[in-house]
């Protein structure tokens, strides 16, 4: 984990946030640069655009993961057909990021992660959830027959 804390320290300080540290992660391992995607995770940032209305606010790293699986798991292109264990794979990271932050923080909202300073995203909190988050989401994948390097257009 400390290699994985190491590639995201510098993203965190270019100042990227936490779902679009996640999106860039996988882009890495891909081989691959898509300032596109990368630019559309921004709008998941600070718990979906800094949401404070009840109801709104989950973390960017349980959104961005999800992005993350569905960049691997789900349907592109027209002639396309998502991975058939796309919803399971969905559903084992929403239920390990939720117990995960629930277990620590009282909850998987930002607001919660991050208490008083819900505006700002905190490394020193996020940070090591961003890499176990990463770790979980490639056990995901490998459990899953995908290989993290290999994106749809060159595999699966």
């Amino acid at each position: 984990m400390d290699e994985t804390l190491m590639e995201i320290a510098p993203l965190a300080a270019q100042g990227f946030c936490c779902s679009q540290i996640l999106g860039l992660l996988a882009l890495r391992a891909q081989g691959r640069e898509n300032p596109e995607l990368v630019r559309s995770l921004s709008g998941l940032c600070r718990g979906l655009g800094a949401c404070r209305e009840t109801g709104c606010g989950t973390c960017g790293i349980l959104t961005g993961g999800a992005c993350v699986l569905g960049l691997y798991f789900g349907k592109g292109r027209p002639e396309e057909l998502p991975v058939e264990r796309a919803d399971l794979a969905q559903a084992e990271f929403v239920d390990w990021f939720v117990e995960r932050t629930q277990r620590q923080y009282g909850g998987s909202a930002c607001a919660d992660i991050l208490g008083d300073d819900s505006g700002t995203p905190n490394m020193a909190r996020c940070g090591v959830l961003l890499a176990e988050a990463w770790a979980k989401l490639v056990l995901i994948l490998t459990e899953n027959g995908l290989d993290v390097t290999v994106g749809r257009e060159d595999g699966a």
